[in-house]
């Protein structure tokens, strides 16, 4: 199949622009292409599945085995013409500086994906050769096969770039791209701006002709074509049993939550869950039948005073919460059922106040990087001793709080902090901590069970 990793020789050099253009350049060839994001994002595999049409996946491999890593590439680019999986940060950049665990360069080892380089070339002229050069030399296990430029001024600019990079270089070079401010997507504390905001901006149909003609117009498509993926992705594999749905767990998904992993919800189906999206910011109620609720991360500081005011959603959530359903919340989730929230301007928002603390915004990250969690209690996710792995990443923190009991110990990986959480409360269980469930089989089954259990007890009381 064709298929290759998009990296970046850092963060910040336009790896989302190129991917996205890529995307929408094939669809308009008529391909059917499957989008995949290196590391625990949410935002970038947004945009990617409002241009590609197919719902992007994540690949780690920190928080994934290289066993599920295949899985997931190979169940989502069924039916599929060409991958393209968009790197994280730096091509070589990773769980930590003395290896390459975690990093898009490992990933694309696992996948066997050609890489193609993308270069900020907006304050360069010969010196680029030298990032080049470096990045070919570094680690020649991979196939690195090709460069786009980025950012390039003139006709005039790249030539000179061209004739620095081919004196020196052995790696192609496939295009370049001018600085374009039509295809650039605003920034904020989290990265990038959802897909959600975008469709605000402009349809998809105009995204795509813009940027479908950046890449006719400067890329040598057909060199990218001609890339493949080495992994046999026709491999035949067993199709996840899926279970009739018996049970449904509403999901929180709007502007202000959106952070999923998709396979976390892939994984509720195949043990028996219809997925119900409801709206905390436009919808007036829960949607009815529910038996448990999932609410994600995502923006709710953006939206407070919206939140704040739709007191019928949370007035539903409340009476929610106390009938004994499971109630999952990750991060934006745990916020828009705490007692409060106050924004970096000093104002206070009522939330859903089944939380017994506050929450108060920051002006710089609290934590973030990966994150392995044991559980040190029997509770929604798995049985104590279960160890999951997710990653953490807020601007946030606790403020005002009783005390709670927990039912994680919490290692992050770039601090090493330590410490006590997953606040438990009887039926809830919120974290700030965002969590893949292909970490540990048994999680989506165990939730599952739970539910049902829940269920049945409810019936025998009614």
């Amino acid at each position: 199949m064709k298929g290759f990793l998009i990296a970046g020789t850092a963060s910040g050099v336009g790896k989302t622009t190129v991917t996205l253009a890529l995307i929408a350049a094939m669809k308009r060839r008529g391909l059917i292409v499957q989008p995949f994001k290196g590391g625990p994002d949410f935002l970038d595999t947004g945009h990617h599945t409002r241009i590609a049409g197919r719902t992007a996946r994540n690949l780690d491999t920190w928080m994934l085995s290289a066993e599920a890593n295949h899985d997931v590439l190979r169940q989502a680019s069924q039916g599929a013409d060409a991958i393209i999986v968009e790197g994280m940060m730096g091509l070589f950049d990773g769980k930590d500086g003395a290896s390459e665990a975690g990093s898009s360069a490992e990933i694309a080892k696992l996948c066997k994906l050609p890489v193609v380089l993308i270069v900020d070339a907006g304050k360069s002229a010969r010196s680029i050769a030298a990032v080049v050069l470096g990045f070919e030399l570094f680690d020649q296990a991979l196939q690195l096969a090709g460069v786009i430029l980025n950012r390039v001024a003139s006709n005039r600019h790249f030539e000179m770039l061209e004739v620095a990079i081919r004196s020196s270089c052995q790696t192609p070079i496939i295009g370049w791209l001018p600085k374009e401010s039509l295809i650039s997507i605003p920034e904020r504390h989290l990265g990038l701006r959802t897909a959600e905001e975008t469709e605000v901006d402009r349809s998809i149909e105009q995204e795509v002709d813009i940027l479908a003609a950046l890449v006719e117009n400067h890329l040598e498509i057909q060199t990218l074509l001609s890339l493949e993926c080495g992994l046999d992705l026709d491999v035949p594999h067993h199709s996840p049993e899926m279970h009739h749905p018996t049970i449904r767990i509403g999901v929180a998904r709007d502007r202000a939550f959106s952070f999923y992993y998709e396979d976390n919800l892939d994984l509720l189906r195949e043990h028996g869950a219809d997925i119900v999206p409801f709206s905390p910011l436009f919808d007036a109620t829960l949607p009815p039948g529910l038996d448990a609720l999932y609410l994600g991360g995502g923006y709710p500081e953006l939206h407070a005073a919206t939140l704040s005011a739709n007191k019928s959603m949370l007035a539903s959530i409340r009476a929610f919460a106390a009938s004994d359903k499971p109630v999952y919340a990750e991060c934006g989730g745990m916020i828009y059922l705490s007692q409060q929230l106050t924004t970096t301007n000093g104002m206070n928002h009522a939330f859903a106040g089944v939380l017994p603390f506050s929450i108060e915004m920051t002006e710089k990250l609290v934590q973030f990087g990966y994150v392995a969690v044991e559980l040190t209690r029997d509770c929604l996710l798995g049985s104590c001793g279960t160890l999951l792995r997710g990653h953490s990443f807020h601007y946030s923190r606790l403020t005002a709080h009783t005390e709670i009991d927990t039912s994680y110990q919490v290692k992050y990986s770039l601090s090493k902090r330590e410490e006590a959480e997953g606040y438990s409360i009887g039926n809830i269980l919120a974290s700030y901590v965002h969590l893949h469930f292909r970490t540990s089989p048994h999680v989506a089954q165990h939730f599952i069970e739970l539910v049902r259990l829940a269920k049945t007890r409810e019936l025998a009381t009614t």
